[in-house]
């Protein structure tokens, strides 16, 4: 997924709006209007940097004259201590932005660093892991984006792009072939259309209905492969439910396309990174 810079632009705005107001209190106080410094942005554990071009936006909304040297790239593997980026520019606009800078970096770091453990877990099999619509409301673009610069792919993005016909889908349609005509009826012929199933009567049910993508919902391993084997091709076989590092490589093992981790952006811990100012001076 590639970041929208006019979204992102809108997005940093009402951010700013919402954190700044009408005026930084504490840095109008304390910090000469004309002081200018360096800070740096240090990750302060190891992980998958992801955030960067949000950071620079933040520092360039509140002055376009800020210089933000980045001194890694977006996506790169760090360890503790790594200087990630300079900002050299006025004080003001530094200390205004640090925090939210900082959120936008630590939230979407945290996010890549985990989908590239599990990637890694996965290693070897054919199975991608992607991601959910288990986002924080109104970050979701920059949340499935940061899981693609970890290594992951994206599941839908909303509603509108692809068809999930899930078990409350199912018992209001009146089962899994009603389901899925009915969608066929509606959907253009672009659109995929995925049932979730709980056993393998569901996978055959789903089978018949000639379904696209087949989710297996919270199944054992065991039971995974033989609807792999079940299916054999017809469709893509998607792993959902609960699925974490202790899980992961057995699921990737019984043969399955896709694993969808809705703790990928739902459950994240945001990576520690912090700016580091040096001595502020007047110009």
């Amino acid at each position: 997924m590639v970041l929208n810079h006019v979204k992102i632009k809108k997005l940093v705005e009402h951010c700013l709006n919402e954190d700044v107001g009408s005026g930084d209190l504490t840095t109008i106080a304390t910090i000469p209007p004309d002081a200018v410094s360096t800070g740096y942005i240090v990750a302060k554990e190891d992980g998958v940097i992801a955030g960067l071009p949000l950071a620079r936006e933040v520092f360039t909304q509140l002055d376009p004259a800020i210089q933000f040297r980045e001194m890694i790239r977006e996506g790169e593997k760090v360890a503790r201590g790594r200087v990630l980026a300079e900002v050299t520019g006025s004080a003001r606009a530094i200390l205004t932005g640090e925090r939210l800078a900082l959120n936008f970096l630590q939230r979407l770091s945290g996010i890549a660093t985990r989908t590239a453990g599990l990637v890694e877990l996965v290693g070897g099999e054919k199975a991608c892991v992607t991601d959910t619509r288990k986002t924080t409301p109104g970050l979701r673009m920059i949340e499935k984006y940061a899981v693609r610069v970890g290594g992951g792919y994206n599941h839908r993005f909303g509603l509108y792009d692809a068809v999930l016909i899930k078990d409350n889908h199912i018992k209001m349609a009146g089962g899994i072939r009603d389901a899925v005509e009915a969608a066929r009826r509606v959907c253009p012929h672009t659109a995929k259309i995925e049932v979730e199933v709980e056993d393998l009567t569901g996978v055959g049910e789903a089978l018949e209905a000639r379904a696209d993508i087949i989710m297996l919902d919270n199944m054992d391993p065991a039971a995974m492969r033989e609807a792999v084997g079940l299916i054999a091709g017809r469709a893509l076989v998607e792993a959902s439910g609960g699925i974490g590092e202790e899980s992961i490589r057995a699921i990737a093992a019984a043969g399955v396309d896709l694993i969808s981790v809705g703790a990928l952006t739902h459950s994240i811990k945001s990576l520690n990174i912090s700016l580091d100012i040096k001595e502020i001076k007047g110009e």
